[in-house]
C-alpha cells in the first residue's frame, strides 16, 4: 500500500503534549503551512511522522535513525523522532491537486508535496524499517541519550492515543487508511 499525506488534529497533538512535550505543534507559524506526514503501522498502531520543509542545512546534515532526507535533503526530510500515535480520525488527508485558482506559490508547493510523496513511496521499506527499528530502540530504552531525548515518548503517547480513542471515537468502526 502505497503512503498518502496526512495532517493531524491540532487538538489531539495538545492533548498529547499535555503529557509529551517532544510532541510537535502541527503549524509553522512562519508560512501558516501546516506540517505533512505519513502513516504506517508499528506495534499495532498507526504512526504519523511528520515531513519536515527543505532547509540549506539538510543538504550538509547526515541521514540518521531519526532523519531521513528525501532526495538528499533538496526536498526535505522525514522526522522519525516526532512520530507520534494516531487514530485515523484525527488525520485528514492532504489534497494535492493544483487547481486554477492556485497561486505560483501553492503550485511549487503541491510540485513539492507530489515530489516528497513520490520518494517516500520510492523508498517505503527503508523507511518502515528505520521507524521500526527507531521504535525499538526507544522502547526496548536501548538509544543513546541524545537520541532518547529529541524522540517522542512512544509508550507514553501509545496509552495517551487509546484513552483519546475510547473517550473521542468509541462508537465509531473501520479505518480511513
Amino acid at each position: 500500500m502505497n503512503f498518502s499525506f496526512y495532517t493531524v488534529d491540532t487538538c489531539y497533538c495538545d492533548y498529547l503534549r499535555k503529557s509529551d512535550p517532544r510532541v510537535p505543534y502541527t503549524m509553522d507559524r512562519k508560512e501558516n503551512r501546516p506540517f505533512i506526514g505519513i502513516v504506517f503501522s508499528v506495534n499495532g498502531f498507526h504512526y504519523y511522522a511528520p515531513l519536515t520543509s527543505p532547509k540549506p542545512k539538510h543538504l550538509h546534515m547526515k541521514n540518521q535513525i531519526d532523519f531521513i532526507k528525501i532526495q538528499g535533503g533538496e526536498w526535505g526530510a522525514i522526522n522519525l523522532n516526532n512520530m507520534i500515535p494516531v487514530h485515523p480520525y484525527s488525520l485528514t488527508k492532504v489534497e494535492m491537486r493544483i487547481s486554477e485558482t492556485d497561486s505560483s506559490s501553492d503550485r511549487a508547493y503541491k510540485n513539492l508535496l507530489s515530489n516528497q510523496l513520490t520518494w517516500c513511496n520510492s523508498h517505503r521499506e527503508l523507511i518502515l524499517k528505520q521507524a521500526e527499528k527507531l521504535y525499538r530502540l526507544i522502547v526496548d530504552e536501548q538509544a543513546w541519550s541524545t537520541l532518547s531525548n529529541r524522540c517522542c515518548k512512544f509508550t507514553v503517547d501509545e496509552s495517551l492515543c487509546t484513552a483519546y480513542i475510547n473517550k473521542n471515537f468509541s462508537n465509531t468502526k473501520g479505518s480511513l487508511i
